[in-house]
């Protein structure tokens, strides 16, 4: 693979993302340039998911959790704040329209617990009892979120005023595109930053070799678990700004079948590569879009397309551009 190739790929491949929403915006178009944040958030989880599974190994069927739990960090604050109630007390207190910022501290600190507890009793396992282990304990915060009628219980909750962002009109679609896109490359930044770091060296022989990186005197387990709780945080983000999107958040951001969908996104577009997710996303959305939009059964067409890229792709659609892994 030429790293340099897949540079580029990755490059036109985002900025295709924010000509879409620009061209869409200057077409009066509001509806694909929403089209084109739903892309971005989507992405922006999948790469969050991507650490963990791409680079750390860990195939975790649980991480609609935090995707779910994110959101309701978000739909929880806007609730208190339309009913005028200060969103935060201790150890400060915040009013005001411009609540983004905050919600996004709180979905991280909210998601980076729960990967710390979550991770530290399933990453003692491997294989099929990780997945099943992570799919359990997002079920029960399915479940808990069900049965929580303070806030919507199994109806979810509604969010009547989008949150803010200082210096920002959110109810502009391309801004608040803007605001998805830039949470995006954010990610990738971070991402491409530790993977390119001695914690990210250690994260891959982790899943490469873990008794070779525990004889060179580095314990496995505290690396993954770093690995996953960024993973899951990154992921947190995502579900905040899905949230304010839809205006709704719902048990059904914490649903198994959401995890199955952001683990298509990164399968799609090439595990292990840090753009992959980004296109695993845009070709889930185009297809559930346009192809949904002909026929009730383009699940079948995206079944066809994992097949052929788990058959013969297995660098997904960025393996196809940007040419295949040694590890592919």
């Amino acid at each position: 693979m030429d790293k340099t190739r897949e540079m580029v790929a990755s490059v036109v491949l985002l900025a295709a993302l924010a000509g879409a929403a620009l061209w869409a915006d200057a077409a009066g178009e509001p509806f694909y340039v929403n089209l084109a944040s739903r892309v971005a958030i989507l992405g922006l989880a999948g790469v969050g998911l991507n650490l963990a599974l791409g680079f750390g190994g860990m195939v975790s069927f649980g991480h609609a959790a935090f995707f779910g739990l994110g959101g309701y960090a978000c739909g929880i604050i806007a609730w208190h704040a339309g009913n005028y109630e200060p969103i935060l007390t201790w150890p400060f207190e915040v009013e005001g329209t411009d609540r983004m910022p905050p919600i996004w501290g709180v979905a991280a600190l909210v998601c980076g617990l729960a990967a710390a507890a979550i991770g530290a009793l399933s990453l003692r396992t491997s294989g099929v009892y990780f997945i099943m282990i992570t799919l359990a304990f997002a079920q029960m915060i399915y479940w808990f979120a069900i049965s929580w009628p303070a806030y919507g219980g199994e109806d979810g909750l509604s969010i009547y005023v989008r949150n803010g962002f200082p210096g920002l009109d959110t109810y502009d679609a391309l801004s608040f595109f803007g605001i998805a896109f830039g949470a995006l490359l954010v990610a990738l930044a971070v991402s491409g930053r530790l993977l390119g770091s001695r914690f990210g060296a250690a994260l891959t022989m982790a899943r490469l070799n873990p008794v070779r990186l525990a004889t060179a005197g580095i314990d496995p387990f505290p690396v993954r678990l770093t690995g996953f709780v960024i993973s899951a945080v990154i992921t947190g983000w995502a579900g905040a700004l899905y949230a304010d999107l839809n205006g709704f958040v719902s048990p059904t951001m914490l649903s198994w079948h959401l995890s199955g969908e952001l683990i298509v996104f990164v399968i799609l577009g090439g595990v292990g590569r840090l753009v992959g997710p980004v296109a695993g996303a845009a070709a889930y959305v185009l297809l559930e879009t346009f192809v949904g939009g002909a026929t009730e059964r383009w699940p079948l067409i995206l079944g066809l397309a994992l097949l052929g890229v788990v058959l013969f792709a297995r660098g997904g659609i960025m393996g196809a551009l940007a040419g295949r892994a040694r590890h592919d």
